[in-house]
This record gives C-alpha cells, structure tokens and sequence, in this order.
C-alpha cells in the first residue's frame, strides 16, 4: 500500500478521484500481445475493489478477455488535473439480475432492445494496483509547484502521486 493507507482508505481515495470521471478507457491484450484500448462508460455508484460496465457479447474487447483477462483501466478528469491508472483481472457475466442492477437509461443508446437484449454482457474488472497523479486545482497554485520542482531539480513535486495495491 502506499504511504499508510489502509485498504477502505486506498479504495475511498480511487473511488474520489474516478467518481465524475464518465468515460474510461478499458485496454485488453489481443491475440498477438497487442493492446487495444476503447471508451467504456462507467456503470458504478461507488467502489468496493471491483468496476463494472455493460458492453455487447458480440465483440473484440469480450473475445480479448474470455481469452487473458488481465486490463487496464484509464480515467482523466481534466478539470480537477487528476490521472488514474488501475489494472487488474476481468470476468465476464451474464446475470441478467447483474445487468438490471447496472442498466440505466443512457444505456439505451448502446442496446436499443433495452436491458434485455440477449447481446449485453457486463464485465467486472477486479483492480488489483492504481497508479494515480494529482495536481492541485489552482493553475496559480499548480504553476508554483511546477516551478519549486523545476527549481529543486525534482525533490519538490507538483502534485501527489501515489501507488496503491489492492
């Protein structure tokens, strides 16, 4: 763990810097080691270690982990200058009673058949380690740290950066 947070503080402070982040960018591994990263909106009401979306059965991301699950997961949130960085395992589930718990009405935009369209599978991406960065939210206040670690020949950082296993 980094610093000494413990395990429900290192999941508050993920869960506080990817909250208002709607969009994540979920990277799998292909069939050759190459990576393949795409938006994924983001289905969660909170943070207990495990993130999940909905996405359709039928599709590289779902043929990708059903064969390596290991992933990664990006969030940038650009107004408050915060970067996250989570990787961990993926599974794959059907539950319809899942599905409904995720479902919202945005949702119909990507499966116009509704919740119950036979095509959506939800994936769960357990985290294993998040990488983060943190910028203060003041550009004054973030051109002063930027500077002080120009000066200090980077003993001083312009944000918080830590590196947390889960």
């Amino acid at each position: 763990m980094d610093n000494e947070m413990s395990q429900s503080e290192a999941m508050a402070k993920i869960w506080d810097l990817i909250r208002d982040v709607k969009v994540a960018m979920l990277t799998t591994s292909g069939p050759q080691g190459e990576l393949r990263s795409r938006p994924m909106a983001s289905q969660e009401s909170g943070f207990d270690g495990d993130l999940w979306f909905l996405s359709r059965q039928q599709s590289g991301k779902v043929d990708e982990i059903a064969h390596g699950s290991k992933v990664s997961l990006t969030y940038v949130d650009n107004d408050r200058h915060a970067y996250v960085a989570l990787s961990g395992t993926a599974d794959l589930s059907k539950s319809q009673e899942k599905i409904n718990e995720l479902w919202k009405p945005i949702d119909a935009a990507w499966f116009p058949l509704g919740k119950d369209d036979p095509d959506i599978i939800a994936i769960k991406v357990t985290i294993e380690e998040a990488e983060y960065w943190e910028a203060p939210g003041n550009a004054l206040v973030r051109g002063y740290h930027l500077l002080k670690a120009i000066a200090t020949h980077g003993k001083s950082q312009p944000g918080e950066h830590g590196k947390i296993a889960l």
